[in-house]
């Protein structure tokens, strides 16, 4: 029966709000396998460098370079270089923004997994003893939104590589202003004590995988990693869909 009402339900939702492929408006899905074939999906990783970054390796532990070894974050997953394609800056704004496409955490979570495959990072020794834990929004812009896009997209993952999301331990717990218009400087005093964690006994000896949609100069990730690392995670990596710069 549940079944049943499900596919009612799903055969419902696609009558009354077809889904239409965002590069080629195609009906019936939001990517389709033609469009998703002209993005360039990452086959490296690089270091947290902001100018220059240096490609790092498969076999590399660290995901920086000498001169990034500052950084809480520990290295960088990225799939998508975020100013290369328009389609790349469409389908992450629909899921950020009005009118809101949830479902493209599928879609979206199904192109970073196609970039761990080709870099050659879907092994079981890269994920051994990890989390996800999505960059959290604070309560209003959720209220606003309806969901939190990062969440969202470390479910879809978690689903694909076997390994826990945990949404309700890093919470975000000071308003901020759009880190979208504002300078590095500023970016990251805006986050100062913007973060806090609910339970450090969960995270000790953890490699945390955080999720966010766009890595741009890295200062959100930053200050989670530091706040994470405190409470006794044992390393932070990041995930994005796209890395800007």
């Amino acid at each position: 029966m549940d079944n049943f009402s499900n596919n009612i339900k799903k055969f419902t939702t696609d009558l009354l709000f077809p889904k239409f492929c965002l590069g080629c408006q195609k009906e019936g899905i939001y990517l389709c396998e033609d469009c998703k074939a002209t993005l360039e999906i990452a086959e490296f990783d690089y270091c947290l460098c902001e100018k220059n970054p240096m490609r790092i390796f498969t076999n590399f532990k660290s995901g920086k370079c000498s001169r990034c070894q500052n950084k809480k974050l520990s290295g960088l997953y990225f799939a998508l270089a975020y100013k290369e394609k328009p389609l790349t800056k469409k389908l992450i704004h629909q899921f950020k923004y009005s009118p809101y496409i949830k479902e493209l955490a599928k879609d979206l979570s199904a192109i970073l997994i196609e970039h761990f495959i080709i870099s050659g990072k879907n092994i079981n020794e890269i994920f051994e003893n990890s989390v996800l834990i999505p960059v959290p929004l604070h309560a209003k812009k959720i209220r606003e939104r309806g969901y939190n896009q990062s969440e969202e997209l470390a479910k879809e993952l978690s689903k694909a590589l076997k390994i826990p999301a945990i949404s309700d331990n890093l919470i975000k717990i000071k308003h901020t202003e759009s880190q979208m218009e504002l300078s590095k400087e500023k970016r990251e005093k805006n986050l100062e004590n913007a973060f806090k964690i609910n339970d450090s006994a969960s995270l000790a000896g953890k490699k945390v995988f955080l999720v966010d949609d766009v890595y741009t100069t890295g200062s959100t990730m930053q200050e989670c990693a530091l706040v994470l690392r405190d409470s006794g995670a044992k390393s932070v990596w990041g995930i994005a869909i796209a890395r800007e710069g």
